[in-house]
């Protein structure tokens, strides 16, 4: 007796699209490589989310994922956008379908959106890690500290104009028994790409 086939999802991208626009009509829904994105106004992004939680069609009842993403210089499809945005992944368990939400933050100086928590008790710790690595202030997040770096570090660390050496160093100074910063030692240097030369190696074939 032969296996029965098994598709990875009970629906297709292009039906979750259609039923994501009787919801949203309009909605800025991309399919891409078998994968759809969901594009949410700030303004608009809680709410969408609890939709996209609770009603009968959806029921993406768990937050997989949330991530901060700096589009600094860089187009989406084609189009000049904001530079900070916060993607999350969304599954529904019942329903066997997954789900992108991409919303942008419209303030590229001071990126600010609201907080999901109330909806995924899991975004908590994701919206830390997007604060702590791209500066993204989530409001009405209860306790939005930095997760991943140091207490005293400056700055975000996946910001792609951040620095590749820091701002600061820190070291244990054994005469005053504590941890201290200092400005940054290391000199910058300019990275020269390995060249591979066919005859090093008697000829590649």
């Amino acid at each position: 007796m032969s296996n029965p086939v098994m598709t990875p999802y009970s629906i297709s991208p292009q039906a979750l699209k259609a039923v994501l626009l009787e919801l949203f009509p309009q909605g800025d829904i991309i399919v891409d490589r078998g994968e759809v994105t969901f594009q949410v106004p700030a303004s608009e992004y809680v709410s969408c989310m609890q939709t996209l939680k609770t009603h009968p069609t959806c029921l993406f009842d768990q937050l997989i994922d949330l991530c901060g993403v700096d589009y600094q210089e860089h187009a989406v499809l084609g189009e000049r956008v904001q530079r900070f945005a916060a993607v999350s992944h969304l599954l529904s368990v019942k329903l066997n379908q997954r789900l992108r939400v991409r919303v942008f933050a419209a303030d590229d100086d001071f990126p600010r959106l609201d907080s999901v928590t109330t909806i995924w008790a899991s975004a908590a710790w994701y919206e830390r890690e997007a604060f702590d690595l791209y500066g993204i202030v989530f409001d009405g997040h209860e306790d939005l500290r930095r997760i991943l770096t140091d207490y005293g570090f400056i700055g975000h660390p996946f910001r792609k104009d951040f620095p590749l050496s820091g701002h600061v160093e820190m070291r244990y100074d054994a005469d005053r028994q504590r941890v201290i910063y200092e400005p940054v030692s290391i000199e910058p240097r300019e990275i020269t790409p390995r060249i591979v030369r066919e005859d090093n190696y008697g000829g590649l074939h």
